[in-house]
């Protein structure tokens, strides 16, 4: 979460009348990308990057355009990997995905999960396979606010805070794929990087990759539902018959193998990194802390976080929450109108009670209560805010069933404090280390060294691609999570 205050991105609303023309990429026809849609997602470019942490800018970001210019060649669209435009993000979420106009993109998390640069590639060639299939025709805008918050897609009628709450959980661009259309841009996938040179059964082995992180991530964040499902599986449904059928598929291009690359894409990776970037605060456990703005919070138990550029998000049982920051000018009691406003929208209306003065942890802070009317019912929405200086404030936006007020929020919003500068300093990034194993090493004594205070050997087994009997030998490369520097 960054200092600014939150916008209204039109990011959610990518044209999904993307390429000219009709016809299966699968039957061969050359196509092109309408210089329209090229056109547009040129113009939304700069809100994608900036709603996903930034762009890397990175000679590794070089190294992946480059390996993605291999695989979209083997596409059908006219131009080959010309057509396309890669970027890498700067997100902690594990995701990839294409818009229309030839735009793909790939964060920084998903790369650090991938083991070699065919399985790169084949997220690429997938992608790839989305755009030259033509499926932005024909999918429907999955409307993250109704899987992520229980009252309800489109909670408040004209909502764009809200609407951004779904934005930052689901990291910008979320659009659902059918199962059908996932099977072909798995199959072209393959078939794109079979003819790239690369061992077409990278894409099973990092659909299963995808499968194990999953299925870590639901269980180390204490759930084991939608709402703890990475974003690129709520995008892109993960099945074990997909697996057998990648496998399948891949076999069927008659190539036993191919390039992996392994070593030139561990060193490209070796420093990435991963989860949290200290700049926009990071997520330890139920806690959150920003060490630029000197701030802290924790969350209730069993509660989730996910935090987006500019909003951190807050799901529960119990109810919802963002957390984030927007414009002060001296007054409490206009900042909790503003707040009110913005969740609802300009067009929206929402009475609520004359905001109440307090002191949390020795800063000045106002609150109110509203019930608002949803598709669902009626909910109480209530704004907590927080005057952190002279010229800045913060603020919650908690959703909870009518009646219950702030609820089960009571204890975090009352958590909110100020980090020493020392704590602040404490606070490092996450990265990936890449070491050669060494006589003596087990998967054990490597995992220990994870820097994770819970399923050290889960989660260096998934990050590694081993299975639970793997063993490992002298000489052989595998990456370890530690802490970097800032």
């Amino acid at each position: 979460m960054k200092v600014k205050a939150l916008m209204t991105l039109s990011v959610t609303a990518v044209s999904v009348t993307a390429l000219v023309a009709s016809g299966a990429e699968s039957q061969g026809r050359t196509r092109s990308i309408s210089q329209s849609s090229a056109a547009q997602a040129a113009q939304q470019h700069p809100q994608i990057v900036a709603e996903f942490g930034g762009e890397d800018t990175s000679a590794r970001s070089a190294y992946v355009r480059s390996v993605g210019s291999r695989v979209t060649a083997q596409s059908n669209i006219t131009g080959g990997g010309n057509a396309f435009r890669i970027t890498t993000l700067n997100s902690p979420v594990m995701n990839a995905f294409a818009v229309p106009g030839g735009y793909l993109y790939v964060t920084r998390q998903l790369i650090g999960l991938m083991n070699d640069e065919a399985e790169l590639a084949s997220v690429l060639g997938h992608e790839a396979g989305h755009v030259a299939a033509r499926h932005s025709k024909q999918r429907q805008r999955a409307s993250i606010l109704s899987q992520i918050l229980s009252v309800g897609a489109a909670v408040l009628t004209g909502s764009s805070e809200l609407g951004q709450l779904a934005g930052q959980v689901s990291q910008g661009l979320v659009l659902s794929y059918s199962r059908s259309q996932e099977l072909e841009a798995d199959d072209l996938g393959v078939r794109y990087i079979a003819a790239a040179g690369y061992d077409p059964l990278a894409s099973a082995q990092f659909l299963g990759s995808l499968g194990a992180a999953t299925s870590l991530e639901a269980r180390a964040s204490g759930r084991n539902d939608e709402r703890s499902t990475p974003s690129w599986a709520r995008t892109h449904p993960l099945s074990s018959e997909r697996v057998t059928r990648a496998t399948q598929k891949a076999r069927a291009t008659g190539r036993t193998t191919g390039l992996r690359n392994r070593d030139q894409f561990l060193a490209q990776i070796d420093g990435i990194m991963v989860d949290d970037d200290p700049r926009q605060g990071v997520i330890d456990g139920r806690t959150f802390r920003h060490p630029d703005l000197r701030l802290r919070f924790t969350v209730p138990d069993g509660y989730g976080m996910q935090n987006g550029t500019n909003a951190l998000s807050i799901v529960g049982q119990g109810g919802q929450a963002q957390f984030t920051g927007s414009a002060f000018n001296g007054s409490m009691a206009n900042y909790v109108a503003a707040a009110f406003q913005s969740v609802v929208g300009q067009q929206g209306r929402v009475n609520f009670s004359q905001p109440r003065t307090t002191t949390i942890g020795g800063i000045p802070a106002a609150y109110s209560t509203a019930r608002v009317s949803t598709q669902s019912g009626e909910v109480d929405l209530t704004i907590v805010a927080y005057q952190w200086s002279a010229n800045s404030a913060y603020h919650f936006a908690l959703i909870t069933p009518a009646g219950a007020g702030i609820g089960p929020f009571e204890a975090m919003v009352q958590s909110v404090g100020r980090l020493s500068a020392a704590e602040a300093a404490a606070i490092r990034p996450r990265v990936i280390d890449v070491v050669t194993v060494a006589s003596g090493d087990t998967v054990q004594s490597l995992a220990n060294r994870m820097a994770y205070d819970d399923l050290k050997l889960e989660r260096f087994r998934v990050l590694n691609g081993l299975a639970a009997n793997s063993s490992l030998s002298p000489g052989q490369k595998v990456k370890l999570v530690v802490y970097g520097t800032r």
